[in-house]
């Protein structure tokens, strides 16, 4: 027997649903368009910053400084995870999560230099998992939006028109 899902995954459902369709997704989809969309949309700069990262560190890192957010990512990673790991990480932004003390996972910053940090390991913590449903969300439209038939998506109804070809 399947457990029935509690409240709280049920609201996160609901609401990460109602977050991947109120976006107006670049066509075709680019995460880097779709971040700066997002910077637009939150009006405060969104960099994207390609690392060098050795392997057991986190394939994705969200970084809210006083200035702009930061998502730190492998510059080596394959293009389909790297876009899941952008969008996963832009999804933390869109659901407003709050991050754990830069020195904690940065000690060697100075203090202050960044507010909070978002470090996806694992998908224990609610955050993470909500990330990675609205993550999924937002590519699973981008993918129905740029198939040629434009098909509605069966999980959020039909994509909102862009007015682009």
């Amino acid at each position: 027997m399947t457990p029935r899902p509690s409240w709280r995954a049920l609201r996160a459902r609901r609401r990460c649903r109602a977050l991947a369709a109120g976006l107006e997704l670049p066509v075709p989809f680019d995460a880097a368009a779709l971040a700066a969309a997002v910077a637009r949309r939150r009006g405060r700069p969104v960099e994207l910053m390609p690392t060098a990262w050795r392997p057991g560190l986190p394939c994705g890192l969200l970084i809210s400084a006083e200035q702009a957010d930061y998502i730190v990512y492998v510059a080596d990673t394959p293009p389909l995870h790297r876009a899941h790991i952008l969008v996963h990480e832009l999804a933390h932004l869109l659901c407003g999560h709050r991050g754990t003390a830069s020195g904690e996972l940065l000690p060697h910053l100075p203090a202050g230099l960044a507010g909070r940090v978002l470090g996806r390991t694992v998908y224990s913590a609610p955050q993470e998992r909500e990330a990675e449903l609205l993550a999924s969300l937002i590519l699973q439209r981008a993918v129905w939006t740029d198939s040629p038939a434009a098909r509605p998506d069966p999980f959020l109804g039909p994509a909102p028109r862009t007015g682009r070809p």
